[in-house]
């Protein structure tokens, strides 16, 4: 039986809160999009993917050298329906016996998974769960048929199977074969499948305020009556989360890697120490799984701000902006912070070390 397999990427994934489509984002080191398609190219003869108009470099990108071992992908309709039939319209001239429709939402598919759906292929029986396993002639005339009864709604194609009156089966499929679907699977994915050590890290840092009409705030200019003294660019903000991503490695503080009496830090963006605790991270094979940020002060109100923060702080760390949080409270007039004297940051990071890649 030649079997093609099908890997439908046209969803947009709106829910994981990522800047582009959750098929495209990495997940232990490696595209969720490529993790889909790994085990059909070597258990199906021809795999075939179907993306959304635009997404070809985010394509390309996800699949580096692995996307010229496949055909051009498919450009897919404002369906997942629409999408599976322009699919399987581009497999009908290899005339596969077989087809598997895949999400590529579900990364974690495995071997035994597709060998049990093509075992049931081969009884004459249809898998209802991703990946679906069909007899190419038949799904391709079910769709064919949806579409001329003017139905487009259907989001699974076992449901539009039975549509059709095809059989339907389950076969045993695992646990681990879960789909991808909001930013709190992502994680849940990143730590199961990488088995590594989650750590947190806390920071802590206050700067007095002098004269002066705006703060640094997270890596956002703020206009203000005052402004925040310090050596560089006195974003409290930042340096309090830099000593949170330091702390999670046990890599020392913000003092002692950016010291206040070194030239060189006179006047520098914060980002800057950001991006460094950020690459020691990465050099213990690390990522950041989410921070929360805590900002003390009577003035000025953050609230106006707050996106804006998140937004800088997910560039930074260059993760979505659904593991970052920004809250911000007052002393209710008490200490420093109540006496409009200074700025406090709380900062919390959750790090995930991988193990390192075998030699």
């Amino acid at each position: 039986m030649r079997t093609a397999a099908l890997v439908v990427a046209a969803g947009r994934g709106t829910r994981a809160g990522a800047p582009y489509p959750k098929q495209y984002l990495t997940l232990g080191g490696m595209s969720v999009l490529a993790r889909a398609l790994a085990p059909f190219l070597d258990l199906a003869e021809l795999v075939q993917v179907v993306i959304a108009a635009g997404d070809q470099a985010l394509y390309r990108t996800a699949l580096g050298p692995l996307a010229d071992r496949l055909p051009p992908p498919v450009l897919g309709g404002s369906t997942r329906q629409a999408s599976v039939n322009r699919g399987l319209l581009a497999l009908a001239r290899h005339a596969p016996d077989a087809v598997l429709i895949h999400d590529a939402a579900r990364p974690f598919v495995t071997a035994d998974i597709i060998a049990r759906v093509r075992a049931a292929l081969r009884a004459g029986l249809w898998r209802a769960q991703t990946p679906q396993g069909f007899r190419f002639a038949d799904i391709l005339a079910a769709h064919r048929a949806a579409d001329a009864a003017g139905l487009h709604a259907f989001t699974d194609d076992a449901a539009l199977a039975e549509w059709a009156r095809l059989p339907v089966v389950l076969v045993m499929g695992s646990e681990e074969n879960r789909k991808l679907t909001t930013a709190a699977d992502l994680a849940a994915a990143e730590g199961a499948r990488g088995g590594g050590e989650v750590r947190i890290g806390q920071g802590f840092d206050v700067h007095r305020l002098v004269p002066g009409d705006h703060v640094w705030l997270c890596g956002v200019r703020v206009a203000h009556s005052r402004a925040l003294e310090g050596h560089s660019d006195a974003d409290v903000a930042l340096h309090a989360l830099t000593d949170a991503l330091l702390g999670a490695i046990g890599e020392g503080d913000i003092g002692q890697h950016f010291p206040d009496s070194d030239p060189r830090w006179k006047g520098a963006p914060s980002a800057l120490f950001v991006a460094e605790a950020l690459r020691r991270v990465r050099a213990r094979h690390g990522e950041v799984g989410n921070v929360d940020l805590t900002i003390v002060c009577e003035a000025p109100k953050i609230a106006p701000h707050r996106e804006a923060m998140r937004g800088r702080l997910a560039e930074l760390l260059n993760v979505a902006v659904s593991q970052i949080g920004v809250k911000a409270t007052t002393s209710e007039g008490l200490g420093f912070t109540g006496r409009r004297e200074g700025i406090a940051a709380l900062a919390s990071a959750t790090v995930i070390l991988r193990p390192p890649p075998a030699a």
